[in-house]
């Protein structure tokens, strides 16, 4: 295996498995009970869609696209995708497609391609990447 079908596997590996681990639950008519019965049904997809999200932005940063367009598309994908979830809990005996869950799912994935971004610049900050009188492009002129 040469260096850029591992660095796919690396980027992209964790985005299809976990695309498969919300295959396999949205699948079961009461997937984690125990959790579900704790937390808000919406709470829930807001985190799982972060998550997801957050993942995807990561491998198109991994790929070299800019950051509104890694951000736009993981919200793009993961939107795709949870639509195409809601409607495959529309056949899962005891589930069903509900808007609003795929609403949840939309917002997740916005704060969670967000997150990304905003993870990448406080470790920036944090390794150096800013310093004070550097040409002005510290947090202060919004750079």
């Amino acid at each position: 295996m040469n260096w850029r079908s591992l660095r796919r596997w690396v980027l992209w590996g964790p985005v299809v498995l976990y695309a498969l681990l919300i295959f396999h639950f949205s699948s079961q008519s009461n997937p984690l009970p125990a959790l579900t019965s704790l937390v808000w049904d919406k709470a829930l997809h807001t985190t799982e869609y972060a998550g997801f999200a957050l993942l995807i932005c990561r491998a198109l940063r991994g790929e070299g696209l800019r950051w509104w367009r890694s951000i736009t598309l993981a919200v793009i994908l993961a939107s795709v995708y949870a639509a195409s979830d809601e409607w495959h809990q529309f056949f899962v005996p005891q589930r069903d497609a509900d808007v609003a869950d795929w609403a949840a799912d939309v917002i997740g994935a916005t704060a969670g391609s967000s997150l990304y971004r905003l993870i990448n610049e406080v470790i920036k900050l944090e390794a150096g990447g800013w310093r004070p009188g550097a040409g002005g492009q510290g947090p202060e002129a919004g750079g």
